[in-house]
């Protein structure tokens, strides 16, 4: 994929300033700025997502991750957001992120974040058999300790903290 070229690199670092600053609004406004052409730009496309998962509009969010899956699909980050919004736009939510992420653990063996997320939507399914193995794996391929520490906090996790603790 080409680099944004002015100005709408401009207008996409402006957009990137403001979210790091947690002004929104602002974010919206400098990435509407950016030309028609490159809106479906998957740079363009990650921070919209942020915006829409920062504001809870997860229909939004997923039409942001489909459509960076579809121009990036060897970015893993549009696997991860296309999960973590159908998780949170439907009831059946846990399974359609579960059947969605489940194809990227094969084509991104080395990311932590696939197998861990995979690990707390097994456990949320109450398959913890299931959520086991891919927290393990999870551990395989990340920083154990980091991964450790975060799952003790992640309440999605919480049937397996007992054990979590022991590794």
């Amino acid at each position: 994929m080409q680099e944004i070229e002015p100005p709408d690199s401009h207008h996409l670092s402006a957009a990137i300033g403001w979210l790091e600053l947690g002004n929104l609004g602002e974010t919206e406004s400098d990435l509407n700025r950016i030309s028609a052409a490159n809106q479906c730009h998957p740079d363009v496309l990650e921070v919209r997502w942020i915006v829409f998962a920062q504001t809870q509009r997860w229909e939004a969010a997923l039409q942001s991750a489909r459509a960076l899956l579809k121009m990036a699909p060897n970015r893993c980050s549009g696997w991860l957001h296309q999960a973590y919004a159908l998780r949170r736009v439907s009831k059946d939510g846990l399974k359609l992120a579960w059947e969605a992420l489940l194809p990227a653990s094969k084509k991104f063996p080395r990311e932590a974040t696939i197998p861990y997320n995979l690990s707390c939507y097994a456990c949320q399914m109450d398959q913890l058999n299931e959520a086991r193995g891919w927290f393990q794996r999870a551990l395989l391929v990340g920083d154990k300790n980091q991964i450790k520490q975060m799952a003790l906090e992640d309440s999605d996790l919480q049937p397996l903290w007992t054990e979590i603790r022991k590794l």
